[in-house]
């Protein structure tokens, strides 16, 4: 009798088409409640006036407050953090004309923060938008070749400069979020949050064990 290989016992027994479709409806419904059960708890928060509710407010930084560089950046819609950390790094960054390498230089209220010249503030209109993406458009803000890009979609949906939050591939479709709030960018796409995410992938050929051990 063959035996199986022990690390590939768990592709040894075959699920039934429905079995796997099922359990990956399963997960969806799964999802959707605990999503839907998140935001009815936040609706109830604004409602009742907790100081938990995430007001456009309170997401905004205080006056008084110093704030990390490449977060000030976020917050003025320039870009995500990681991004923005990056710009800072390649010298495109000037407070009060000095250049700053620093991501994590403090920036004060009344401090002048340059982009590539270009004078920037703090974000005063949060703008999301939830995209359905497209195949053959790739997720960026910019491309050198001149390629489609998501922006190019939502380019006349508001006057605002926004970015997408994470990335899907050119011949990707699905759910994508473009907003110009830098804090809740952070939050969606920083590893330590843990946000889930769900994929569905399709196969033009039946998944073997000699494919397996290819990879």
């Amino acid at each position: 009798m063959k035996k199986t290989d022990p690390r590939f016992e768990k592709f040894s027994k075959k699920k039934s088409n429905a079995a796997i479709k099922e359990a990956f409806k399963q997960e969806k419904r799964k999802f959707k409640k605990e999503k839907a059960a998140f935001f009815e708890q936040k609706k109830a928060e604004i409602a009742s006036g907790s100081p938990n509710a995430p007001t456009r407010f309170e997401r905004k930084p205080k006056p008084e407050e110093k704030m990390p560089l490449n977060k000030y950046l976020a917050h003025c819609g320039v870009c995500s953090r990681r991004d923005a950390a990056l710009l800072i790094k390649e010298g495109k960054v000037k407070v009060n004309a000095k250049e700053i390498i620093e991501p994590g230089y403090k920036v004060e209220h009344e401090d002048i923060v340059t982009v590539n010249g270009k004078k920037i503030h703090i974000t005063i209109n949060l703008v999301y938008i939830l995209l359905n993406k497209p195949k053959d458009y790739i997720t960026t803000t910019d491309d050198p070749k001149k390629r489609k890009t998501v922006l190019d979609i939502i380019k006349f949906a508001t006057k605002e400069r926004v970015y997408p939050v994470g990335r899907l591939d050119r011949n990707t479709s699905g759910v994508l979020l473009i907003t110009n709030d830098g804090e809740l960018a952070q939050k969606l796409t920083h590893p330590s949050n843990e946000v889930k995410k769900i994929y569905a992938v399709t196969l033009n050929k039946p998944l073997e064990k000699k494919i397996l051990k290819k990879y």
